[in-house]
């Protein structure tokens, strides 16, 4: 019997296909959860966020970006990892740029990209103090920015639907500009282990978490993404990788964190 495997590619334009001719994937092909990977545990967080944009975590905390576009204000919110509790908020809204994104933390700093609220526009990288959320830097980006990772020496900042990728030195300069090699519009994007991570959506209900060599941007693993329970797509929002270990947080409210373990 012959062997077909389907490769990224492939499965990558599947998907922009759905997209583009409006079908529909055959029952079969529906992903109830998050492809290849099994739901560990489902936490509700205790506390009043608006849109909510990106996510990131240590051993003690949950970090979460929102914006509340009806006050034009952007947010970075902290709660209790154990319990989902409440703990602090800081305002990042900068102006015009309100929209806070998919942010990172890298030692004892976190990224967070704040831009207009539009595409083509403006934006402002903050390096906030993890213990403080006192703002440590500033750098100014003209575009949109919706995400940010942080490597060793640079941050890859993601424009509107990360259609582009900036490469952006610690001084603010811009190193390389990369158009991204797939129609997913990541939302929210990690550097993990010299590989870079973006969770996203082809459509209101397809999308998929993604992994590339860093800096070639060979694909490397695609997992596709279903919808929770309330039909939002789990990868719509804010996502971040420990490990084997993934997290989404598509919803607004009440919002909840989903934890789902990846096969190895």
């Amino acid at each position: 019997m012959t062997v077909y495997r389907i490769t990224y590619a492939d499965r990558m334009m599947l998907r922009v296909m759905v997209m583009v001719l409006g079908l529909s994937l055959p029952a079969a092909a529906q992903v109830q959860g998050i492809e290849h990977a099994r739901m560990a545990d489902v936490q509700t967080l205790q506390g009043t966020v608006f849109h909510v944009q990106g996510i990131d975590l240590d051993k003690e905390h949950i970090w979460i970006t929102s914006v509340d576009s009806s006050a034009r204000k952007g947010y970075l919110h902290q709660f209790n990892r154990k319990t989902g509790a409440f703990e602090r908020q800081v305002d990042v809204s900068d102006g015009e740029r309100y929209h806070p994104g998919g942010f990172s933390i890298s030692g004892n700093s976190i990224w967070v990209p704040v831009a207009e609220y539009k595409p083509n526009s403006s934006a402002t990288l903050l390096e906030l103090d993890k213990k403080t959320l006192k703002v440590k830097r500033r750098i100014s980006v003209a575009d949109h920015v919706g995400c940010v990772a942080v490597t060793k020496d640079s941050l890859i900042a993601g424009n509107w639907s990360s259609r582009k990728l900036y490469v952006i030195g610690m001084d603010g300069k811009v190193i390389r500009v990369i158009d991204t090699p797939s129609q997913n519009q990541y939302q929210d994007i990690k550097f993990l282990n010299g590989m870079l991570v973006g969770g996203g959506n082809l459509t209101k209900t397809t999308g998929a978490v993604d992994w590339y060599e860093w800096p070639s941007l060979k694909p490397v693993r695609s997992l596709a993404s279903g919808t929770t329970d309330r039909g939002r797509l789990y990868s719509a929002e804010g996502m971040t990788v420990k490990g084997n270990d993934l997290y989404l947080l598509p919803e607004d409210g009440p919002t909840r964190v989903f934890h789902f373990v990846i096969d190895k």
